[in-house]
């Protein structure tokens, strides 16, 4: 009597694990990594990644996060997002911080929280059972991957949908997304050429900015600009300023955070001698981006429509 009993819950437990989407497969840069079950004490690291975790609903999916509050990116949306859940780091998070934290899935990018060849990454985390979900943008320290996309943003959503088993309000979130931007670029002014933009990141001796891998590139290009970098085969990148000048770009994008703000990175361009012959310093014309808006995460949409309204101003 008891093999039909044993039958019976074999297929019960089969038909569960089933509907609720599990074992889940994803594909991480250039890996593909299976979740028997949903992450109960996952752990995200920066802004934008956590962003993402908040947006799908998965904040008592998450053991903490790391990484915002020594970039002082932490604005008010967010502390209301992240609630009660512990920094774990401020800046950088270690193996035995995640071990300590009894982590069960670590999301973090290449330079997102990770290094190549550093003390935390995939393979340093297998031993201890702790799966790694990689920003999609990032793949490119690893790989070689297209170029930057809103497609990047939204692979990360749906991936961590079929992570958690959210899969159907990922594809109602990527839905909505896609749908609000088509129908705002629909209704835009057409531009005579597509307006240059220079992405100022940081850096006084020489800027960091974003190259064709970076989302930036994405988020210029569907506002109705062009990245004056876009031809540098880079994420996040360090360039000269020579190129800048040459290049002469009709608007300069701050990205806002860190201990230099936005403000004096404007200054610091309008009071430089070498740059008072290019078109953006000589119209005044500069626009910021928090950070949280210039990386990949579901404030993209947002910082398109900001800033394609910039780009159509007088």
């Amino acid at each position: 009597m008891r093999l039909p009993i044993i039958a019976a819950a074999l297929l019960a437990t089969c038909a569960s694990a089933a509907a609720s989407g599990f074992p889940a497969t994803v594909k991480s840069c250039n890996r593909d990594v299976t979740f028997e079950a949903a992450p109960k004490r996952a752990v995200s690291h920066d802004v934008n990644l956590t962003e993402m975790m908040l947006v799908l609903g998965l904040a008592d999916r998450m053991a903490g996060y790391s990484g915002i509050s020594g970039w002082k990116t932490l604005d008010e949306n967010l502390r209301k997002g992240v609630g009660e859940l512990p920094e774990l780091a401020p800046k950088y998070v270690t193996k035995e911080v995640l071990l300590g934290a009894d982590a069960d899935l670590f999301f973090a990018g290449w330079n997102y929280g990770m290094k190549v060849g550093g003390d935390v990454t995939p393979d340093t985390l297998t031993p201890f059972n702790i799966p790694v979900y990689e920003l999609t943008e990032s793949c490119i320290h690893i790989m070689k991957k297209d170029k930057s996309s809103l497609q990047d943003m939204y692979a990360d959503l749906l991936n961590l949908g079929a992570i958690f088993g959210v899969r159907e309000k990922a594809e109602a979130l990527v839905a909505g997304y896609e749908k609000e931007l088509t129908d705002f670029q629909a209704s835009l002014p057409k531009l005579d050429r597509p307006v240059s933009v220079f992405l100022y990141d940081s850096g006084e001796q020489k800027p960091f900015t974003a190259g064709r891998y970076a989302m930036p590139t994405a988020i210029i290009e569907a506002a109705g600009g062009k990245n004056i970098s876009d031809d540098v085969e880079s994420s996040w990148v360090e360039i000269g300023w020579e190129p800048v000048i040459d290049r002469n770009p009709d608007m300069v994008v701050i990205v806002n955070y860190g201990e230099v703000t936005a403000e004096q990175k404007i200054e610091f361009m309008r009071s430089n001698p070498a740059f008072k012959d290019i078109t953006a310093v000589k119209n005044n014309r500069f626009f910021v981006l928090e950070y949280i808006e210039a990386t990949p995460g579901p404030r993209n949409i947002a910082a398109i429509k900001r800033l394609a309204a910039a780009l159509r101003a007088d």
